[in-house]
């Protein structure tokens, strides 16, 4: 058994360093692979191996996908806003710290998941009726306080709710897309906060990367980490919720624009802990949180405790390789800005016409423009999260809108 969850370990990191380091490549679809072909792996390797390469996969991207969010602005569902603060040090010349501190940050949560999961999953687990009735007035409630202790509430309102539309309507139709709309997320979040960046970005050359790296204070990171990995645990539990979610509710306790360093901190950890706490609702209460979650439950699973190992070993992997790659920003400050901007934007309108045909341009133009307006506005990017937040909010509170 030990051997096998090992060779499958090994496996799921490199699968999730492909997703993690291609954007647009979303852990799910490593997943979606794997379960294809599970037929031929259970026979050849069994089923622990296949398990572990999930479970290692998923905590592998959300330690890796910081590296494409950080250097190229290109967000994906997990780090849609992280991608301000990171990026933005990144054109300071500060992307290896920026690509360091996210990996410090998801190597802290698993420090408060592992705790955090055995503890939910023992108690927990009777008060889940209670949690599937309030959770939509408790989003609801949280988009209140964002909106009303904003800069401009009218224009914060605003904002959420176009963005709101504009998620709903994404995934009223998504059946347009080619793949049934498994990936629509892709061309809206790019568009609200990849596209609409790169688009009003300054030319010249990225300044030279510095390879110093300043950690911050044990205070500073306890702080942070623990406050993400809270909201981590959180979305991973409740239903109807995910990573980008508890980034949105960070945003509204740590400014990313001032605390930039504990921000990127927060919201790696929330990503991080949101694996762990995903599959401990898994085997809690047979709630399914992602596509990993998914394809695991179709499996005869090993124990929970031999899981929760794989998690932890591909989190050590995972660190390391995340500190490794953050050395590679030196080769970005060899490229010009302008030409790599386009380059990105090129090549996420291509991904966006290959996953989802001519109805993701349609939705990545749409959130483009939508993308623009908190600049103009002077408002915080972090209300065209209403794009997911409202139709969560709508579903939970049992409005049929999908």
């Amino acid at each position: 058994m030990i051997a096998a969850l090992v060779a499958g370990t090994i496996l799921g990191v490199a699968l999730g360093t492909v997703s993690g380091l291609v954007p647009g490549v979303h852990v799910n679809t490593m997943a979606g692979l794997l379960l294809s072909l599970s037929p031929i792996l259970v026979v050849s390797l069994g089923t622990p191996v296949l398990a572990a390469a999930l479970v290692a996969a998923l905590v592998t991207h959300t330690f890796l996908d910081c590296v494409p969010s950080t250097f190229l602005g290109v967000p994906d569902a997990d780090t849609a806003v992280m991608v301000l603060p990171a990026h933005a040090l990144c054109l300071e010349g500060r992307g290896g710290e920026a690509v360091r501190l996210s990996a410090l940050g998801s190597a802290a949560a698993v420090v408060w998941a592992l705790p955090f999961s055995l503890l939910f999953l023992t108690i927990l687990p009777a008060f889940q009726p209670l949690f599937d009735l309030w959770i939509g007035v408790l989003l609801l409630a949280v988009a209140c306080y964002l909106v009303v202790f904003s800069e401009s509430p009218e224009w914060a309102a605003g904002v959420f709710l176009v963005s709101g539309l504009l998620g709903l309507f994404t995934f009223r139709y998504s059946f347009l897309a080619w793949n049934g709309g498994t990936g629509v997320l892709m061309p809206l979040l790019s568009g609200l906060f990849g596209v609409a960046v790169l688009i009003s970005a300054s030319g010249g050359r990225m300044p030279p990367q510095s390879a110093a790296v300043t950690y911050p204070g044990r205070k500073e990171l306890f702080r942070c980490s623990c406050a993400g990995s809270l909201a981590g645990a959180v979305v991973g539990w409740l239903p109807g919720l995910s990573n980008a979610t508890a980034n949105a509710v960070l945003a509204s306790a740590i400014d990313y624009g001032e605390d930039r360093r504990g921000y990127i901190l927060a919201t790696s950890a929330a990503n991080t802990a949101n694996a762990f706490l995903g599959l401990a609702a898994l085997y809690a209460v047979g709630r399914t949180r992602n596509g990993v979650m998914v394809a695991l439950g179709t499996l005869d699973i090993p124990p929970f405790t031999a899981l929760l190992s794989v998690a932890a070993l591909a989190a050590a992997l995972a660190y390391a390789a995340t500190v490794l790659l953050s050395g590679t920003a030196g080769i970005f400050s060899r490229v010009p800005l302008r030409p790599l901007n386009a380059a990105v934007i090129l090549f996420v309108t291509l991904l966006s016409f290959l996953l989802c045909g001519p109805f993701g341009l349609f939705v990545l133009a749409a959130a483009t423009l939508v993308g623009r307006v908190p600049t103009l506005v002077e408002v915080r990017r972090v209300f065209c999260m209403g794009a997911v937040m409202v139709p969560v909010i709508l579903s939970s509170l049992g409005v049929a809108v999908l």
